[in-house]
């Protein structure tokens, strides 16, 4: 919601307080004008033949404030109760800002609700002063003024608006010119986007010259040499003495040079945009600070009736008209300057003949014709002419148009088109197999680095059997290990002295029991293959007697074997290690394809600027410049007397203190954007020069959090 919305609302209220006539006691109860929009809905609620039972329930209060049961309130009942009263009431709920919850109308909404009132058509006040008596045509006054002040109103916010919307594209255009003079490179881009509306105004120049030049060549031949050759004899003696010591080539650039051109016309045009600004933005001060200055204090705790008793609210509801309409007449009168522009308003409206006079009640009613037909005039002529205006001032010293800018390289796009054709219809298999695999490519990422690896994922955690990790077959150990314990027995038993160390030792020979196999078996899960390496090693005091008996090779393959199961044992512990850490590898095989996925939808999120985080910080960027602004208005403001801003200071800062309500709107939370508006009131109103400074700096340092 903008600022002058906001004072739309605030400007309404005031007038809800204004008593319009009715005698109450001093105690607070609603204000006559709630009573009237109250007796609008009624009348718009219900059907014809209860209208004056309703009429009557709406207007009790004014009763109930009479502590004598006066005529004047059944007077004012019975004013209230005819069926003009009913349309004006209307009218002014329509008018009211809490009617919708945009408290600013239209322009043709305003138009029409004025003209619905009638106000401004003689043959309805004719009709109406015939059939109702004083009493009654006073009250209809006091509902008339009601709706030609919401009228103002409305009007007031409306052009307050519209110079605050002017203002504001203003600052882009001056920024444009100011890079097109600073850089030499824009300077030369200028130059080439305009030199064909220069070359076409150089022939528009020329055109008459050439034409005597066709008609007779051989008689401009002869004529032509003698008219030039004696002024061209001066110019070169002008020349040759006057620039001997200069450079020519730096004439030139002077003189003739294009860009020397584009650049004294950019800062005409920066010189013309910043006057407009200042003269818009004094225009604004003027509205703000001046019209509509009923001097009532929200806060203040006086009755209506107080109120009314000392405020001359018509005449200033008919100066304010006076002033919007002098405001829009001289604001693009740029040859003022701002003193002759400020006096010149105000002394318009003080010559005034219409407005500028008091309002009783010998003359409220002629006087409220007048008002209508003023505003009318002001909502469809004077702001319509003023915007049209406006408009052919900023098109023909703001930035050159879109073909302007454009043509050149629209141009070398289309001398270019073809080529770009031709090398796409050479390529266009090639083109097609590249999308092709692209396509290929996306969809095999897609399906072996995201489906496959989460569907192992899954399978992990559902413990599902085909899914778990091992780098061995499942039952290898346990076939080498009960290999491994079947040739350890068959050695022992066709061995039975190695079996155990007495044995090995006396030779003995007995075969070995159930008992000593069920220990070698032990032994052997244990790793321990004693009677194998017994016999090695006796085998190793004769190797070619044990190599021709066998027995030497034979330990040997066992102990290969052995070597076997042992490297078995470590892979399985492994593997072991592996299957406790399954689900962690699976979401590690996922990783990468997350990772790209995620990387390639932030960066199109990014590329079409749905990256949240970038907004906020571009939008905490441009508040902090705004605030960068406000500052420097502040420190380059000279203050009046009265110790505030002037009229021009003013409406630049309050063009910078929308944007900048307009930017953190979308960044603070909600229960500290209501703090904010707060200081933001503090900044923008006029109750002193230091305290909109301190308010500044209390904006800087509470809200560092989110401009940071």
């Amino acid at each position: 919601m903008s600022i002058f919305a906001d004072r739309v609302r605030r400007l309404d209220a005031d007038l809800d307080r204004i008593s319009l006539g009715f005698d109450r006691p001093q105690r607070p109860r609603r204000s006559s004008t709630s009573i009237y929009q109250d007796r609008a809905s009624s009348a718009h609620d219900h059907d014809r033949d209860d209208h004056d039972e309703s009429e009557r329930s709406s207007l009790s209060e004014v009763l109930e404030a009479s502590e004598d049961g006066s005529v004047f309130a059944h007077a004012a009942i019975d004013a209230l109760s005819r069926p003009r009263a009913v349309n004006l009431l209307e009218v002014v709920k329509a008018l009211s800002s809490t009617s919708s919850s945009h408290p600013q109308l239209s322009s043709s909404r305003i138009r029409f609700l004025l003209e619905q009132s009638g106000i401004a058509d003689p043959e309805i006040q004719s009709e109406a002063f015939e059939q109702y008596d004083e009493s009654e045509r006073r009250h209809m006054s006091n509902i008339e003024w009601l709706i030609i002040s919401k009228a103002t109103v409305q009007t007031c916010g409306l052009i307050q608006a519209t110079l605050l919307d002017q203002i504001i594209p203003l600052n882009n255009e001056i920024w444009y010119w100011e890079e097109v003079l600073n850089s030499y490179v824009y300077s030369s881009i200028y130059t080439v986007q305009t030199s064909p509306i220069r070359l076409w105004a150089l022939y528009q120049e020329n055109k008459h010259r050439m034409k005597p030049l066709s008609s007779s060549p051989t008689e401009m031949a002869n004529s032509t040499w003698e008219g030039i050759k004696g002024p061209w004899v001066q110019f070169y003696d002008i020349v040759r003495t006057t620039v001997r010591d200069r450079s020519m080539v730096g004439l030139q650039g002077k003189v003739l040079s294009p860009i020397s051109q584009a650049r004294r016309e950019a800062r005409k045009k920066i010189a013309t945009l910043k006057k407009l600004r200042e003269m818009t933005s004094t225009g604004l001060g003027i509205l703000v600070d001046e019209a509509l200055a009923f001097g009532i204090d929200q806060d203040d705790a006086n009755s209506d009736v107080e109120i009314n008793s000392h405020l001359d609210w018509k005449g200033v509801v008919c100066r304010s008209v006076a002033l919007m309409e002098q405001v829009l007449q001289d604001v693009l009168k740029l040859r003022y300057s701002l003193v002759d522009y400020e006096n010149g308003v105000f002394t318009g409206v003080q010559d005034d003949p219409e407005l500028f006079q008091t309002v009783d009640h010998d003359n409220a009613s002629d006087q409220a014709a007048v008002v209508t037909r003023r505003l009318f005039q002001l909502l469809e002529t004077t702001l319509p002419v003023h915007n049209d205006q406006l408009g052919r001032l900023v098109t023909e010293h703001g930035r050159p148009s879109v073909l302007v800018r454009c043509w050149l390289p629209a141009t070398v796009a289309a001398l270019s088109s073809t080529t770009i054709l031709r090398i796409l219809v050479n390529r266009q298999a090639e083109l097609i197999a590249w999308a092709q695999d692209a396509a290929v490519t996306v969809r095999d990422f897609w399906a072996n680095w995201i489906i496959e690896p989460t569907r192992k994922v899954v399978r992990t955690i559902r413990h599902d059997e085909t899914s778990e990790i091992a780098i061995m077959s499942r039952d290898s150990l346990k076939a080498d290990r009960e290999s491994l314990e079947r040739m350890v027995v068959d050695f022992a038993t066709d061995n039975p002295h190695f079996a155990s160390a007495s044995g090995a030792a006396s030779g003995s020979t007995s075969a070995l029991t159930e008992t000593d196999i069920a220990a070698i078996r032990a032994k052997v899960n244990e790793g321990d293959v004693t009677p194998v390496l017994r016999a090695y090693e006796q085998d190793l005091r004769s190797p070619l007697k044990g190599a021709v008996r066998g027995d030497l090779i034979r330990s040997l393959l066992i102990q290969v074997q052995k070597t076997k199961v042992d490297l078995e044992v470590a892979i399985s512990g492994i593997d072991a290690l592996l299957k406790s850490q399954e689900l962690v590898f699976g979401f590690v095989g996922l990783t990468p394809g997350i990772l790209v996925s995620i990387g390639a939808l932030q960066y199109l999120r990014g590329v079409l600027g749905g990256r949240k985080g970038a907004r906020h910080s571009k939008k905490a960027g441009k508040s902090v410049r705004v605030l960068r602004n406000i500052d420097r208005i502040f420190s380059e403001a000279t203050p009046t007397a009265d110790n505030v801003l002037t009229y021009r200071d003013h409406g630049l800062l309050l063009c910078e203190v929308h944007v900048l309500r307009t930017l953190m709107h979308k960044i603070l939370p909600r229960d500290v954007e209501k703090e904010f508006l707060e200081d933001l009131e503090d900044l923008s109103n006029l109750r002193g020069f230091q305290i909109q400074v301190r308010a500044l700096d209390r904006i800087k340092w509470a809200y560092a959090k989110w401009l940071s």
